[in-house]
């Protein structure tokens, strides 16, 4: 049995990393999508619009792990993602600004901060841990400031 590395990724740890690309890939459209619909927060918007940029960010170093394993890395989200984005689209078509898609954001950032947790848990000591622990933490951030903000837009 061989160690693994970044250059050697085992296929549980492939599969996770595709998994988590797509996810990525989900976050950075909602967050496109939801700062389109904050015409009245103009920093709600700046900060959906930096999140998608960072989410997009860490999908590519994730394509790029997958790829440095001659593996074809995903490039599109998920059903489910494209789901969650269609009703994002629809509530903000019927108003209510920025305090709905805070309201929205968090949904989606409570999915990808699960699906951090629960690859973490699964590929525990993977040569990949460190890659999935910072992008966790950006994860967990950009989760807990959209909840801040949700939470000040309700008080």
């Amino acid at each position: 049995m061989s160690v693994e590395t970044k250059l050697t990724l085992n296929e549980e740890s492939l599969s996770t990393v595709q998994d988590l690309i797509a996810v990525n890939l989900d976050s950075a459209a909602g967050f496109r999508e939801a700062a389109e619909h904050c015409t009245d927060n103009d920093d709600v918007k700046k900060m959906f619009t930096e999140l998608a940029v960072q989410r997009g960010a860490q999908a590519m170093e994730l394509q790029t792990l997958a790829g440095m394993n001659n593996e074809t890395p995903e490039n599109s989200g998920s059903v489910a993602g494209a789901a969650h984005r269609f009703l994002l689209d629809i509530r903000g078509k019927l108003g209510g600004g920025a305090p709905v898609m805070l309201i929205e954001a968090e949904r989606g950032e409570d999915h990808i901060k699960a699906k951090y947790e629960d690859a973490l848990k699964a590929i525990a000591g993977s040569a990949i841990t460190d890659v999935l622990n910072r992008q966790y933490a950006a994860v967990k951030k950009g989760h807990d400031d959209v909840r801040d903000l949700r939470d000040a837009s309700n008080a």
